[in-house]
């Protein structure tokens, strides 16, 4: 592990070249720190969890920041013994509950587990959602193929409806399934229990597209959802550029948001419960998340 003066210089190159996106605001690395440091929900023998914020990569470009890049001072902001790595984590946009570990053998134990877990039908992660839009049933199953495609100068996930078997074979595409409940609904927006059954990149956001009702915050699938005469229809990847999200003047008032703000609004995707042999870990959604369901008129305290 690189000594303090190195990762000092690391963490300072770092700041200077990216942040992570805070709550309406970006954060520097002194702030991202102090805020994981004091998001520890759980801390027993070689296991440390934590709940993330929305925005924070946990590996980064180069010189972007990053989970990874600030392992090393929390650690000894928390007076660990051994270094710290990542077991389980959301992915980027969403926040929620990350398990790092220092121990190797406890790591490969809590893989195992997961595997023997998904083998019975049992899936450790469950997430919460705010979606703009209420699915027609109060809970189900979002099944469908998914796979990476170029578009101009990006690669973006996008729904296969009809895969083959060599698709699949090949893993060119992989089928992935999620089940949802709500939990509330109000004013035309839902939260949404979410039960991730396989694992894709941004499989929850593009699920929730399929479903009609796109994750508030939500600038990169969003604008696969049309509306005409307030019916919602799915409109293909292509003809769905990225953009902001786009929200009416009532929405946006009822959040406190300008235009201008949206731009800043982060994916409310949350990571909240994660089943590990030792019992459960629980991360309540960050209070912005909370402030967000109590200007909804969402409920503000569900039981995972």
């Amino acid at each position: 592990m690189a000594g303090g003066g190195t990762a000092a210089r690391v963490l300072g190159r770092a700041g200077q070249g990216a942040r992570a996106v805070g709550w309406g605001r970006p954060l520097g690395p002194e702030e991202t720190l102090g805020l994981l440091e004091a998001s520890v929900v759980h801390r027993e023998g070689a296991l440390l969890a934590l709940s993330k914020p929305p925005g924070l990569p946990v590996l980064g470009r180069p010189g972007e920041l990053s989970l990874t890049l600030l392992l090393p001072a929390l650690r000894r902001r928390l007076g660990l013994p051994a270094e710290l790595h990542v077991v389980k984590a959301p992915t980027r946009e969403c926040s929620g509950v990350v398990l790092l570990s220092s121990c190797h053998r406890a790591t490969q134990q809590i893989q195992q587990f997961f595997t023997d877990a998904r083998r019975r039908g049992r899936y450790p992660a469950t997430y919460c959602a705010v979606t703009v839009g209420v699915p027609a049933e109060a809970e189900g199953e979002i099944r469908a193929g998914l796979c990476w495609q170029q578009q101009g100068d990006t690669t973006v996930v996008v729904p296969v409806p009809a895969p083959g078997r060599r698709s699949l074979a090949r893993k060119e595409v992989k089928s992935t399934l999620t089940r949802y409940r709500v939990l509330g609904a109000a004013g035309g927006c839902a939260l949404l229990q979410l039960q991730p059954r396989t694992a894709f990149p941004e499989q929850l956001p593009v699920h929730l597209t399929l479903l009609l009702c796109p994750a508030l915050g939500d600038h990169q699938h969003s604008s696969r959802v049309g509306r005409v005469l307030g019916v919602p229809f799915l409109l293909p990847p292509e003809a769905a550029p990225t953009r902001t999200q786009v929200l009416d003047d009532e929405l946006l008032s009822r959040l406190g948001l300008s235009p201008q703000q949206l731009r800043r609004l982060p994916l409310h995707i949350h990571l909240q419960q994660l089943v590990l042999p030792q019992g459960t870990l629980c991360a309540p959604p960050p209070p912005p998340f909370l402030r967000t369901l109590r200007r909804l008129g969402l409920p503000q305290h569900q039981e995972p």
